[in-house]
């Protein structure tokens, strides 16, 4: 914050802040830079060699303190490098970015040239050099010689890969290669840079003031003043322009033109964006923008520099009004390769060398990898990450953009996701196509148009009639772009020399209409996306200090509200992108501007929504995912281009300064030494310059009142920073001291961040899960998504990757948690081979067995055993679908913590895996990330079942009849069909001779039937249809429960019957639908998953459903109220059930048909007063009575008594009578109990139970079979119940498949 402030406080009027100088230091000599990762194999002129600031003016500026080593690193970010005069020496141009700690950001801007080297000493040190190389080479040339020891850190190899000898620049190189370098035949050239460092990044005025300056010092004539006047006109003399405005200074030879957006418009962005989409393509650019969004690890990667730094700065700059909060560093010093292992979102670039091939650049971690190769335009994606919304019609919006300056849209190999890892390889065919392509870009860029596009233009333009439709299509408001785009080509270079504008005027006035528009496109989307976001802001704190002390606990968005809002196709993005610390921190800023001045970003951004409502007033409610077209594209071009047509202020030209004649005296090709003494002091009377101090003076009078009256400055620093970062404090690594103290210092940091990252990220998947949890149990709201889950879940996999690619010794593979765990397999496998060799015992750690394990083995825990099913899922084909495979099932066995503790507790592996410093070898640390992961088995996740659909899963199934070993036996052939959210498995016939015994700890017999089958994942599951055949003798069985075990994530399901299967028996059903639950584990097991049968020694009728029979016979009877509370109870179940976002309603099913179910209650209510048991005769359930009722009615109907009754009843009595005929002729034998639960569930489907009801009230059968009490004979009640029946109207009630099977209505 204070660093933003100083560079809008006492700098905003100076336009360039320092000029610097670097190159080779002649008193120090030739110096080898080892931190570039030395190569002595390669010839002397191609290794590198540390440059030095050799002078910079000012020496210091207050607001911005030099940083040397920065500027020099970045300068020359491979260091010197020498040329002798067979090589091209052209001029490059650079550009770079310093970002403080505090998040402000200096510009730098660099021409390198190539000096002739004067120093005798220098030329005889590089001869001495390459006497030594060639004595070297000649040596190494015997066959023996190996190149590098294979054990290399995945650095090292990496700073090799990018060090491989270049192949030759020209065709006269080939004497030098034989002979080097010799300093009696060759002269010998060394890079020099000049470096213009600003506030603001004006990379086309620096870009021509450098060229200028470089083309004074190689012309033949000196220049028109001495070079010290030109460079302390633009240090001291060239203030910024305001906002809003144009500003003319001059260079040494042409003018130069800025201008500045006012303080509405997207802020300054001078970097070309037409290049960097053509350089990567539309789609591509676009992808690469997504990832960016949701704070990927992204890598750029080219030999040029400049392509680098546009590409970086062309993506932050469209996230606008979103900022990048994490690691940025356009260019990576050759030096400070070792950034690439941080274990943080990052947006770096990386220069290759030519001829070096991808597939042999070696990155520390590549899960969560976005690389991006420019020059070969083509990226490399993750695995699976959501697409931008309307993806297509963006791109199609950006692509007429594009079109309508001439730039083709469709640039760009199509993206790659990490399935299909490397490059192709280079052949050089492909080089030569690439050469091609660089050299028509080249072509674009310089304005030039190809032989035959003008040919068209001359033929169009002389054509008269053509002439005529162009100016009608004009005239109707079509443009014809191609033509359009030729002319204004031709335009540009025509009207060089004409009215004072040239090209270069034209080009630039060209790339900031294209930039902005393009801009425009980005921000319209966002201001469509986010329209409403600010009812969504959730102000809590009464002032600026108690919210920044709370900052951490306190929810700032609602997210889930926010969500439930958005267009379905927009969810997948939305719920990872609000997820990341780029949303959190623009929430942040909203929040904090009730208390302090606006953001700037934000200011802009609030502006802009509040303008589209005025136009455009929209219900929030009303969201529709169709795609709104950016309508001010004309309006932003129209405003810039007025600004660089009529110039708002034109700085003081350069003059002849108060200096020694003689000093600095021009040599050609020689960049003279400056005088310091002029250069370091600006001049006294400057009109701006006193304007500035007034203002300063007021500014600091201004904060000194509010740091008076508000918080203690540091303190707000220090809760800001603490509060906005989770890397914040790593965001920046410090690019100057590269000690191994700061090195390590680093990654103690990274270390802590990460620590802090799993804090924070389990700590939010336990309050989302509980919270969810709670609002099923009845207590307050829910506030997440499945969806949510899903991104938080995906986001702990990242988590993991980042941490366990953290100090890697050596990269193996994509994944570095996959490998990890397959050094562990090979390790483990090898000893249990041993182990059986000396003794046939497993040392697997089982579960402890209990009582009620007897009837279900138990599963064992093992980490190998899971790897292995993930290895046989042959849906995943990656190392990083493998790990986040096996992460989400190890969290859904609640295993996750205690298989990487046993995983980490191999500590030979983990010294051989990873270096000193690594997170995995922090031993508090690690603890105290075993312990946050340990408090997710507080909650039940599906994360595994619910996201591979596909796969095959065994489950075993285990029928338990009750204990005495009579009921348990049976003659006939029983099936069971098990169904789940996903399908069913089909009828499965159970073989006869899985009959198994097993004693329990008090050696009693228990007899079961268990039996194994294989189908694809039912997701969780719901009911289970239990029946057999009434074959045999035996054909009575009477069945406690059924479990059901999912035997990849041990998921155990008890489904209690406590019924009677078999004809004259019970109810007489021969098939019985269940309705499960989830086994919870009992209390004393360890901490993994309990997955056995609950005790058997209970009695069916504790567990079970209270059913008719049961409910006289048992002595249990609900009273009326209970029953009407039941009633009431399982309609707001249902009600509720619906008010879900459908992704997590769970199952309809059980609240119809299980246990407090709407079924159960009905049951209750029809029991009320029932003449059930008969004595010295069959038991009469509440069936018989329903059959009872339609018999009379149809006889009714048959002798015409029904025919005076009202129309709509007369339909309803037939709907009842033939509803019951299709239960009664169902080719299913479900008893007569199973036969009401299927009437009340398609009652309930079809809406027509309030109307059955008043026709079983009136029916004259019921004071046979009810007593006077009872309360289905109270006509109130009854009323009552209708009008709770009728609430469930509004809602599309569905029924499994296993509950209507046979019926056809």
């Amino acid at each position: 914050m204070s660093g933003s402030s100083a560079v809008s406080g006492a700098a905003p009027c100076r336009f360039a802040h320092y000029f610097a100088i670097c190159g080779i230091d002649t008193e120090t000599g030739l110096e080898p830079d080892e931190l570039a990762g030395e190569n002595f194999e390669q010839s002397p002129l191609k290794r590198t060699f540390k440059s030095k600031v050799l002078a910079r003016y000012p020496e210091n500026v207050e607001w911005n303190p030099f940083d040397q080593d920065a500027v020099n690193m970045l300068c020359m970010p491979k260091g010197l490098s020498f040329r002798t005069q067979a090589d091209q020496r052209p001029p490059q141009f650079h550009s770079f970015i310093i970002t403080k700690e505090d998040g402000s950001r200096t510009y730098g801007f660099v021409n390198t040239f190539y000096e002739e080297v004067t120093s005798p000493q220098i030329c005889s040190a590089m001869q001495t050099l390459y006497q030594m190389h060639n004595a070297q080479s000649a040596a190494a040339n015997t066959p023996s010689s190996s190149s590098a020891s294979s054990s290399s850190s995945s650095m090292d190899s990496l700073a090799s890969s990018l060090d491989e000898a270049d192949p030759p620049t020209c065709p006269s190189s080939s004497s030098r290669r034989v002979g080097g370098y010799d300093s009696s035949r060759d002269t010998l050239y060394v890079s020099k840079a000049l470096c213009l460092i600003t506030p603001m990044p004006f990379m086309h005025a620096c870009r021509r003031f450098l060229s200028q300056l470089h083309r004074a010092v190689t012309s033949a004539a000196a220049p028109p003043l001495p070079l010290e006047s030109y460079v302390h006109n633009i240090l001291y003399e060239v203030p910024l322009p305001a906002p809003g405005r144009s500003l003319k200074f001059h260079g040494v030879y042409e003018p130069i033109v800025c201008q500045r957006p006012g303080l509405g418009e997207l802020q300054l962005a001078d970097f070309p964006l037409g290049e960097a989409f053509s350089l990567l393509g539309v789609e591509n650019l676009v992808q690469v923008f997504t990832c960016t969004l949701l704070e990927m690890q992204i890598l750029l990667y080219s030999h040029d520099y400049q392509r680098l730094m546009t590409a970086a700065e062309a993506i932050t700059t469209l996230l606008f009004p979103f900022q990048w909060q994490h690691v940025y560093v356009p260019i990576l010093p050759a030096s400070l390769l070792h950034f690439l292992d941080a274990p943080v979102p990052y947006l770096m670039g990386l220069q290759s060398k030519d001829g070096a091939d991808r597939s042999k650049l070696e990155l520390p971690q590549e899960a969560n990898l976005c690389f991006v190769d420019i020059d070969n335009h083509y990226i490399e994606l993750p695995e699976d990450f959501p697409q931008f919304p309307n993806k297509a019609e963006f791109i199609q919006e950006l692509s007429e953009v594009l079109l309508s300056y001439g730039i083709s849209a469709n640039m760009g190999a199509p993206p790659r996701t990490r399935t299909n890892p490397g490059s192709t390889p280079s052949t050089p065919a492909r080089e030569r196509k690439t050469a091609a392509l660089r050299q028509l870009e080249d072509d674009g860029r310089n304005g030039n148009l190809a032989g035959e596009e003008l040919a068209v233009l001359e033929l169009l333009q002389g054509n008269a009639t053509l002439e005529r439709l162009q100016a009608l299509t004009k005239r109707t408001g079509v443009t014809v772009a191609r033509v359009d785009a030729l002319r204004a080509g031709v335009r540009a270079q025509a009207s060089e020399g004409q009215g004072g504008r040239t090209a270069a005027d034209e080009e630039e006035l060209r790339n900031a209409k294209l930039n902005v528009q393009l801009r425009e496109v980005f921000a319209s989307r966002f201001t469509t996306m986010f329209a409403d976001y600010e009812a969504f802001v959730i102000q809590s704190a009464p002032d600026l200090e108690s919210w920044l002390t709370n900052r951490e606990q306190m929810h700032n968005f609602d997210k889930a509200s926010f969500l439930s809002d958005q267009p379905e196709p927009y969810l997948p993005f939305l719920s990872h992108f609000i997820e990341t610390q780029m949303f959190a921190t623009f929430i942040d800023n909203k929040i904090m501007s009730q208390w302090e001045e606006k953001e700037p970003l934000l200011r802009v951004f609030d502006g802009r929504i509040d303008k589209a409502r005025l136009y455009n007033v929209r219900a929030p409610s009303l969201r529709s995912s169709s795609y709104q077209r950016c309508s001010i594209l004309k309006e932003s071009a129209q405003a810039i281009e007025q600004r660089l047509m009529k110039i708002d202020h034109t700085a003081i030209h350069p003059h002849l300064l108060d200096m020694k004649i003689g000093q600095g005296k021009y040599e050609q090709g020689f960049f003279p030494k400056l005088q310091a003494d002029v250069l370091n002091t600006g001049p006294t009377s400057n009109k701006w310059s006193h304007r500035t101090a007034t203002a300063q003076r007021r500014k600091d009078r201004h904060r000194q009142q509010t740091e008076h009256l508000g918080l203690d400055n540091d303190l707000k620093e220090k809760y800001i920073q603490e509060a906005r970062s989770l890397g914040k404090n790593l965001r920046q690594p410090k690019l100057s001291d590269l000690s191994p103290a700061v090195i390590a210092q680093t990654n103690w940091k990274f270390v802590e961040g990460l620590l802090k990252e799993c804090r924070m990220k389990t700590k939010r998947m336990l309050v989302e899960k509980m919270g969810r949890e709670a609002v099923e149990l009845g207590h307050g709201e829910a506030n997440i998504t499945g969806l949510e889950e899903n991104t938080l879940i995906a986001s702990l996999c990242d988590l993991l990757e980042r941490i366990w690619s953290h100090g890697l010794q050596v990269k193996q593979g994509k994944s570095a948690l996959w490998s990890h765990l397959l050094h562990y397999q090979a390790r483990e496998e090898k000893l249990d081979q041993q182990h059986q060799a000396e003794s046939p015992v497993s040392n697997v750690p089982e579960r402890r067995k209990s009582d009620c394990s007897v009837a279900m083995p138990s599963l064992r825990v093992s980490l190998i055993q899971d790897m292995r099913h993930i290895q046989s899922m042959s849906e995943i084909k990656t190392d990083v679908g493998r790990a986040r495979a096996w992460i989400r099932l190890s969290l859904e066995k609640k295993l996750l913590s205690q298989h990487l503790k046993q995983l980490l507790s191999r500590h030979a592996l983990a010294k051989k895996l990873y270096k000193r410093y690594a997170f995995l070898r922090s031993e508090e640390e690690k603890e105290q990330f075993l312990f946050h992961l340990l408090s997710l088995n507080t909650v039940d996740y599906f994360c595994f079942t619910s996201v591979f659909t596909t796969i095959m899963i065994p489950y075993r199934v285990v029928i338990i009849p009750i204990k005495k070993l009579s009921n348990a036996m049976t003659t006939s052939n029983p099936w069971v069909c098990v169904s789940g959210e996903l399908g069913d498995s089909g009828i499965m016939q159970i073989p006869k001779n899985v009959l198994e015994m097993t004693f329990d700890s008090a050696f009693r017999p228990h007899v079961h039937i268990s039996a194994m089958f294989k189908c694809q994942n039912l997701g969780k599951l719901t009911t289970v249809q239990l029946g057999h055949d009434n074959a045999g003798l035996l054909a009575k069985w009477l069945v406690d429960c059924v479990m059901v075990r999912n035997e990849i994530t041990g998921h155990t399901y008890r489904f209690p019957c406590g019924r009677w299967l078999g004809k004259g028996v019970d109810d007489g059903s021969l098939e019985r639908v269940l309705f499960g639950e989830l086994a919870v584990p009992s209390g004393e097991e360890d901490s993994g998953r309990g997955c056995r049968t609950p005790p058997l020694q209970r009695s069916p009728s504790q567990t079970r459903r209270i059913s008719t029979t049961s409910l006289s016979g048992r002595g249990y009877k609900p009273t009326s109220a209970q029953i009407q509370e039941a009633i009431g109870e399982a309609v707001n179940n249902i009600v509720k059930h619906f008010h879900k976002p459908e992704k997590e309603r769970g199952s309809l099913t059980v609240l119809l048909c299980g246990e407090s179910s709407l079924v159960a209650a009905l049951e209750q209510f029809f029991h009320h007063g029932f003449k059930s048991a008969r004595l010295f005769q069959k038991t009469v359930f509440v069936w018989d009575f329903v059959e009872k009722a339609v018999a009379y009615m149809e006889s009714a109907d048959q002798m015409g008594d029904l025919q005076e009754t009202a129309e709509p009843l007369g339909m309803t009595c037939q709907s009842l009578c033939r509803y019951v005929n299709a239960i009664n002729s169902t080719p299913r034998n479900i008893g007569k109990d199973g036969k009401f639960q299927l009437l009340v569930c398609l009652g309930a489907r079809d809406r027509l139970l309030p109307q059955w009801l008043p026709l079983l009230v009136e029916c004259p059968v019921i004071p046979r079979m009810y007593e006077d009490a009872a309360l289905l004979r109270d006509r109130t009640t009854v009323n009552a119940l209708i009008g709770v029946l009728e609430t469930l109207h509004d809602f599309p009630v569905t029924l499994e498949a296993s509950l209507v099977k046979g019926i056809d209505l």
